[in-house]
């Protein structure tokens, strides 16, 4: 057999080997897709990127995001290209991290390194074997001059030459390109109104972008400059007001500050979201954006976990998440009319557009109690805290209402109650109108908290 065939697993091997899982891995990413489709994304990354070997992988994972609706800008650097071609013509200007001066042989180095890393993105989307992620994709790839610059100029008594910065954007060619399905490919170079041309910054070139189209992503794909919590671990998630502290903190290295404050920039300047992300991990834009955490670090204006009051809109996701426990005894059945007349009692959490988890409050106020009911977190998303955060949420607005205690009813939890400062009641101690409406043959334990 040949190696191709060896490590090539087709959809009934796949079946055989987990069916269960992967019907519903396929069926969970929907909400995403669905979410996705129509928005605009920018993706950035430098030539490190293309030097390390990554491209094919990623223009695969790219042309699957176009194919679920995904509207793409592509915006590439190429650093280590014209430092190579500098240091071949025998040139000592090198560039690194920070804006530098371009002189005229480093422009020309741009130039011939811009051309040849977008004719190989061009050719990678041109792809179409068989039995490959590009079979029948069919991806136009648009570049043009998009871009008007202008020069940095002198600054500090330095003369920046063909230094530039984003002046303008033409933001209406940029949305007919996308609009018509095609991919836009962006260079790091600009032109003036004179006919010059200038030297830009990819991550300055994508973010200015992304705050133009007022992009749903800004997606920065490094080497695994992402931000980390103190135990090692990835910090998924960032406030943009978390991250301009951690800026002004000092303590990020010079590559991860850099991506870092562009994201920051992003998302004030009205950008959803703006990630980190390691292109050294195969996949890493798919599992950011179809898993719950992702694998990079993510910035937003807030945080991205939101409860919120429940509408009508949200009965379906409400109903999906409590049929299992239904079905398996551990809630009431209550069937979606009810959810949708006491939908008013319920708050959900959500991330990203997907209802993960949900809780009902029904006060009782002349006898200053409350009841929590129907406290659920989605199985593949429990055991981060968010049954807590419910939790905190449900007895705040309890105080709120004026209740005293908070009550909640159960047959198989009761030990995660306790844990949380419940105690053992009776039905005794229950409101008169919840006596009158407890389920005898169900004999639930009742547990109850002071607030």
């Amino acid at each position: 057999m040949a190696d191709n065939e060896a490590e090539t697993l087709s959809a009934q091997d796949a079946t055989h080997f987990a069916p269960a899982q992967f019907v519903r891995w396929f069926r969970e990413v929907a909400p995403y897709v669905h979410n996705f489709r129509g928005k605009t994304f920018v993706v950035a990354f430098g030539g490190e990127l293309v030097n390390d070997g990554a491209l094919n992988n990623l223009i695969q994972d790219l042309s699957l995001l176009s194919a679920l609706g995904v509207r793409l800008v592509l915006v590439h650097g190429s650093r280590p290209q014209v430092n190579e071609q500098l240091k071949l013509k025998g040139f000592a200007t090198r560039f690194g991290r920070g804006m530098q001066p371009t002189d005229a042989p480093a422009l020309e180095c741009a130039k011939e390194a811009a051309g040849e890393i977008r004719l190989d993105i061009e050719a990678a989307f041109s792809q179409g074997l068989p039995n490959t992620p590009m079979s029948h994709a069919q991806i136009r790839v648009i570049s043009g001059n998009f871009v008007t610059a202008r020069p940095v100029g002198v600054v500090d008594g330095i003369d920046y030459q063909h230094t530039g910065t984003v002046r303008k954007l033409d933001t209406d060619a940029l949305k007919a390109v996308l609009f018509q399905g095609a991919l836009v490919l962006l260079s790091p170079l600009g032109f003036s109104p004179t006919g010059e041309a200038f030297n830009l910054a990819m991550e300055d070139l994508a973010t200015s972008v992304a705050i133009a189209l007022r992009a749903e992503k800004l997606i920065f794909l490094t080497q695994n400059r992402t931000v980390l919590n103190p135990d090692g671990s990835v910090d998924t998630e960032l406030a943009r007001e978390d991250a301009d502290a951690l800026l002004a903190g000092g303590t990020l290295d010079e590559d991860t500050a850099a991506f870092l404050s562009h994201a920051s920039r992003a998302v004030k300047r009205g950008v959803a979201r703006a990630h980190l992300l390691p292109y050294t991990l195969d996949g890493s834009v798919l599992l950011e954006i179809f898993t719950h955490d992702g694998v990079g670090t993510m910035v937003v204006e807030d945080t991205l976990d939101d409860l919120r009051p429940a509408t009508i809109d949200d009965v379906g996701a409400i109903v999906r998440l409590i049929d299992p426990l239904e079905a398996d005894g551990t809630l009431v059945p209550r069937g979606r009319a009810v959810i949708e007349r006491d939908v008013e009692q319920f708050t959900v959490l959500e991330h990203d557009g997907v209802i993960y988890g949900c809780v009902a409050l029904i006060p009782y106020p002349d006898e200053r109690m409350a009841e929590m009911a129907c406290l659920i977190v989605h199985p593949e998303w429990q055991g981060e805290g968010e049954g807590e955060i419910l939790l905190r949420h449900t007895e705040s607005r309890a105080r709120a209402m004026g209740a005293r205690r908070l009550f909640v009813l159960t047959t198989r939890t009761s030990h995660w109650f306790m844990k949380r400062g419940f105690t053992q009641g009776g039905v005794s101690d229950l409101p008169k109108e919840r006596q009158a409406h407890y389920n005898r043959s169900r004999n639930s334990l009742v547990f109850i908290k002071k607030l």
